[in-house]
């Protein structure tokens, strides 16, 4: 049967697919990763209580003290909401002294390293498969005496199956009838493809049919997903996962990933709560360090964000450029990013959002001034939004009086920094220098002389000068500037919205001369 009849035939048929999610064990062999005890029992009831997962692998036998305390808290969790079955730590082949750790966690599901290359048995613990084998025998029967459930890996199985699947055949012919519950199939190292596989799962089902089988990727070719799914479509009923694709090397096979493929492509059926995929993997992120790429599917930062302003207008059309992977579907919303790429449409839809509405030449308006942002390679977030609007429209009006034609600012070590402006007032220019304590200040003294010699009239005061992000703003692209005036005791206060702090400043002042000409019109 070939590939896409594979598919159709399992679309039909919707089988159910069991997830072991590793990441407190798998994933916590990441370099630089260690969970605390008290953060592996918050990331375990998430994944138990939130996202329904099947299986969580919780550590390794004989690590700690500090393990042994996580394994104890995380039994304890998951006996109280009665899915202690589900928690599994990885244990040895080592005359019972695995068995008798997991034990004393109360842990009742041990999942035994075996070797599942000749390569592996003979060059690693330099012993034949006979001795290999009899040693599990003897660890599962240990096992069943104190009523543990038993599921055990063949580690380096993909190369097993490659170079030497006589070996692997010998250790399941051996060990398929005595009481383990289920084989997990391991590509310890990530060499395997798709196609390699299924040949290899294709064999292993057509040899044991009624044997259950895990398969569990590692992404050092990046195929993980891939290897996961050929799995699956083989024969495989259950698949190993991380949160985030943690793991060692190039990591696991990521829980977000496998388990949107598993839906959507094959229909496959899965306990898996979606919803709850960003929450997890953002706990995950935090706990670990280990940021995830913002372009990773379904939970990085920008998959669900539309930049080319041709798509926000596709949306607004019926939807044109939406896929089964909707943002509700795992709890989080689809945004419009805000940049030299945007345009209205995508400006439309943030404002929709934030609740405001402008007109079609105000909207122009505010794209153009994003347009000018972005082309500045700033980044501007929906945060920023109410502050460029207002900044663009709120004064338009008095700006035409006083409108800035040029001006030099410069700092230099040793002198005090310098400003040389062109404003034109009422339609006439005046252009003065001056140095003052900051770049700043020098421009205001050069605006003061303009005033005191061209016009005969007094300045307002600078009472108080304050420069922050705007609220809320996760960004980098403005910086917002108040400054608060005093006009012979009448208050005046101006914001000014820049990328640039002194440009900021500059617009707020502007702002505030505007006003301060308009109530002053009398007199000129």
């Amino acid at each position: 049967m070939g590939t896409a009849e594979q598919v159709g035939r399992y679309k039909e048929f919707r089988p159910f697919v069991e997830i072991l999610d590793s990441t407190l064990r798998d994933g916590e062999q990441t370099n630089g990763v260690s969970f605390l005890p008290h953060e592996k029992l918050i990331i375990a009831r998430m994944l138990l209580r939130d996202l329904n997962i099947d299986r969580i692998e919780v550590a390794s036998a004989r690590v700690s003290e500090g393990e042994k305390e996580a394994v104890r808290m995380i039994c304890r969790y998951a006996r109280q909401i009665e899915k202690h079955d589900r928690v599994e730590v990885l244990g040895f082949v080592d005359g019972g002294r695995s068995i008798d750790w997991v034990d004393s966690c109360e842990c009742r599901t041990i999942n035994l390293l075996a070797k599942g290359s000749l390569r592996h048995c003979q060059e690693q613990l330099h012993k034949s498969p006979e001795e290999h084998i009899e040693d599990i025998r003897k660890e599962v029967k240990y096992a069943r005496s104190k009523q543990m459930n038993v599921n055990l890996y063949l580690e380096d199985w993909s190369n097993g199956m490659k170079d030497s699947p006589f070996y692997v055949y010998q250790v399941m012919d051996a060990l398929c009838d005595i009481g383990i519950r289920r084989f997990m199939l391991p590509d310890t190292l990530g060499i395997m493809n798709p196609l390699q596989c299924i040949e290899y799962f294709r064999k292993m089902m057509k040899r044991y049919p009624d044997m259950h089988f895990d398969f569990h990727a590692h992404n050092d070719y990046d195929l993980a997903v891939s290897n996961s799914l050929a799995a699956v479509l083989s024969g495989a009923k259950g698949l190993h996962v991380t949160v985030n694709g943690l793991g060692e090397r190039c990591g696991n096979a990521p829980l977000s990933s496998v388990q949107v493929i598993l839906k959507d492509q094959f229909h496959a059926k899965t306990n898996i709560n979606e919803n709850k995929l960003n929450d997890i993997s953002r706990l995950v992120e935090s706990y670990s360090g280990i940021a995830v790429a913002p372009n990773q599917p379904i939970i990085g930062d920008n998959v669900f964000t539309q930049v080319a302003g041709v798509h926000a207008d596709g949306d607004n059309k019926g939807g044109l450029y939406h896929n089964a992977l909707v943002p509700e579907r795992f709890g989080r919303r689809r945004e419009y990013a805000l940049g030299k790429n945007s345009g209205r449409a995508n400006i439309a839809k943030n404002l929709e959002e934030l609740g405001l509405e402008l007109t079609p030449e105000q909207t122009r308006k505010v794209t153009q001034r994003i347009t000018e942002l972005g082309d500045k390679k700033e980044i501007v977030t929906q945060d920023d939004l109410p502050f460029i609007v207002s900044d663009v429209l709120k004064h338009d009006a008095p700006e035409d009086k006083v409108k800035l034609v040029s001006y030099v600012v410069s700092t230099a070590y040793g002198l005090k920094p310098g400003a040389n402006i062109k404003v034109e007032i009422n339609g006439q220019e005046y252009e003065a220098s001056a140095t003052g304590d900051g770049q700043y200040d020098a421009f205001v003294k050069s605006l003061r002389y303009i005033y005191k010699k061209y016009l005969g009239r007094t300045f307002p005061i600078l009472q108080n000068y304050q420069v922050s992000i705007p609220p809320g703003g996760r960004t980098d692209a403005l910086v917002q500037t108040v400054i608060t005036w005093n006009d012979n005791g009448k208050i005046l206060r101006t914001r000014g919205l820049d990328a640039d702090q002194t440009e900021a400043a500059i617009k707020a002042t502007f702002k505030m001369l505007n006003i301060y000409e308009n109530e002053n019109k009398n007199e000129l």
